[in-house]
Parts: C-alpha cells; structure tokens; sequence
C-alpha cells in the first residue's frame, strides 16, 4: 500500500491535465504536471492561473490559496521527476496505444509502491493496467470537464485493481471536493455510455427537422 499522497504527478497537460493540476494544487498537495512539449507546458500554466483568478473572483478561493497553490505546481518533460509521487494520474490524449506507452515509460521511474490512475473516458482499465508493473495499484480516475467545476469522478475497478488501491484514490477524490461515483469497467462507463446516445439523437432530431440548433440548445438546457 502506498503512503499517503502528498505529491501527485500528472500527465498530459491539455485540458483535463491542467485541470486536475489545478485542484490538486488547490487541495494543497504538491503536483509535478508532464508533457512533451515546454510551450504546451507554458499554455497550461497562464490557463491554471486565469482558472484560478476567476474563482478568486468568485470568492471560491482567496488570492493567497491562489498563490501556494500556483507554486505548488512544478512543470517538466522528465518522466524521472515522478520518482518521488505517490500516486500518478495519466490525462493524454484518447488514444489506447499512446495512453499503454506512457504506461509503459512511467513504471521505470515510478516508486514501486505508487499507485497509478488513468483519465481515461472510454477504455478498458483492465487493458491499460495490464501495461503496468502493478496492475493492482492500477484504477480508473474519470474526471469531468472542466474538472475545477464539475463534482463527479468516476472511479472504475480493472480485474486485478486492489481494494485498498481503490479506497486510497476514493478518499483522494473526496479530498479533492469531488464526489466520487463507482463505475463498472464496461466501454464508456456511466457518464458517456448515456450522453454519447443523447447527442446522436440530437444530430438526429435536426437532421429530421424536428427543431433548430438554438431551439435544441435551449430545450436541453
């Protein structure tokens, strides 16, 4: 079982990744953020900066939860930087072939008892732990969009996901100010195996006529 999770790494720093960076930070824990490239690691951190100062704005957070939360965050392209989190969350691109090869990379420099977590919204946990060296340390962690605004977090079990592993990122979530839901690993999981159909049938409803884009828009809303 790891230790407690005190730094977190995250890769991928696109749309979810900067997101959960961000309420990581805020939640006061340490975060390393990962990507290939320094300019997509530069546009992360001026976005995780106006999310922030839009919720000072809001007066969710003040300008001081702000300003440690901001240094808290440490951006890099070294996969040797995770070697001192104790859990690590893979937010890349949908794509079941990248996603398996940072799996792969990852575990060489990960601490044996680090748990590993995948953003993934669609595929199979089972499949993406089975590339690791733990796949009972392995979960899915599926978080909204955006992730600083939307509470629900899908938790799914792989075949081999431990128990303790899967309380450890539940009660992380719950720390997060998420509320974490229990999801089976079946394709899509709860959230985009039922809004996935309801978007075709609003393709389908305007193709046939039967309402305009804004009227669709508004009756949905």
């Amino acid at each position: 079982m790891a230790s407690e999770i005190r730094k977190v790494g995250v890769i991928g720093a696109g749309q979810m990744g900067r997101g959960i960076a961000h309420v990581c930070a805020v939640a006061g824990l340490d975060v390393y953020l990962l990507d290939t490239s320094d300019a997509a690691l530069k546009d992360a951190m001026k976005s995780i900066e106006g999310a922030m100062e839009r919720r000072v704005a809001r007066k969710e957070i003040s300008k001081d939860d702000m300003a440690k939360a901001m240094k808290r965050i440490a951006t890099g392209t070294d996969y040797g930087k995770f070697n001192d989190c104790q859990f690590v969350i893979e937010a890349a691109t949908e794509d079941e072939q990248v996603k398996k090869e940072i799996l792969k990379t990852l575990c060489k420099t990960l601490p044996k008892d680090a748990l590993i977590a995948s953003n993934t919204s669609s595929i199979s946990i089972t499949r993406l732990g089975a590339q690791t060296d733990r796949p009972g340390k392995f979960v899915g962690m599926h978080f909204m969009n955006p992730v600083p605004r939307m509470e629900l977090v899908e938790l799914i079990r792989g075949i081999a996901t431990e128990e303790d592993t899967y309380k450890a990122v539940r009660d992380l979530a719950v720390k997060l100010g998420k509320k974490p839901v229990n999801a089976e690993d079946f394709p899509a999981f709860i959230v985009n195996r039922i809004l996935l159909p309801m978007i075709n049938e609003a393709i389908y409803t305007l193709y046939e006529g039967v309402g305009s884009v804004d009227s669709i828009d508004t009756a949905m809303k």
